[in-house]
């Protein structure tokens, strides 16, 4: 399946693609730092649907999960502001969640509802790719895609899953969980070999990227870049005042990517 929307992030450019937790800081300021993003040049928006059990995130995102459900952060809170933002630009969103929120709130109700808001993709880490197609299933009439991972572990399987991709691949670039990384030493052209192989879908690596350097670097073989943990930081750091050093992160590491 093919989203108009984030095909076009990826068109004939390196999509710079920032992650934050929603309601981190509260759902206006979720909002606010949205807006200072896409100001800076983003190319595609991931937000986090805070959940307690974040087996894939490093300290820095759990921590931020846990203030945003502290607050009070709901699903329905971050559909809303999704709304919101929708109204203001066509910037592909999409959520990054773990399968039990979705199971919860209701596989048909969770997609009809992204569809509704302008949610163009999920990202679910905790989604073997074997059963995919229970979520994909009820995804796709709401045109959502559900993006794959492909992990430096997959190896034998990455063929499988790139033909299998839709929206975009997201590869993760070293073993372990999210968090800011001094060096990353993952055979990714090979990876990238694999993929190129078996589809075109866009592919762009996630995990450990927190420089200009390692954007600039990464980006020579991948489609895109992904970066959380660092901006995340930036909103615990600066509380309230985070927006002005987001949109300067984000403007520099895009840049970074051409």
């Amino acid at each position: 399946m093919t989203n108009e929307r984030i095909a076009k992030a990826f068109l004939d450019k390196k999509a710079f693609i920032p992650f934050l937790t929603g309601g981190d800081g509260g759902i206006e300021k979720t909002e606010e730092y949205i807006d200072a993003m896409i100001r800076a040049g983003a190319d595609l928006i991931e937000i986090g649907i805070p959940f307690s059990d974040p087996i894939a995130e490093g300290i820095v995102i759990q921590e931020a999960d846990i203030r945003a459900l502290r607050a009070g952060t709901t699903t329905d809170d971050l559909f809303d502001m999704v709304s919101r933002i929708r109204q203001k630009t066509e910037i592909p969103l999409v959520f990054m969640t773990y399968l039990n929120p979705v199971f919860h709130y209701g596989y048909e109700k969770f997609f009809a509802r992204c569809k509704e808001v302008g949610i163009d993709g999920v990202i679910i880490p905790d989604l073997p790719y074997e059963e995919k197609e229970e979520v994909k299933s009820c995804a796709a009439p709401h045109h959502v895609a559900v993006i794959s991972f492909v992990a430096p572990t997959s190896e034998s399987r990455i063929a499988e899953i790139a033909k299998d991709a839709e929206g975009f691949l997201y590869v993760v670039s070293s073993m372990g969980v999210t968090g800011t990384r001094g060096e990353i030493t993952t055979d990714l052209a090979s990876m990238f070999n694999v993929i190129r192989e078996n589809t075109d879908v866009p592919a762009a690596v996630g995990f450990g990227i927190h420089t200009p350097e390692q954007a600039a670097q990464i980006g020579r073989i991948s489609d895109g870049v992904i970066v959380g943990s660092a901006i995340v930081k930036l909103v615990k750091e600066y509380g309230d005042g985070a927006a002005p050093y987001i949109y300067e992160y984000v403007k520099k590491m895009k840049a970074a990517l051409g």
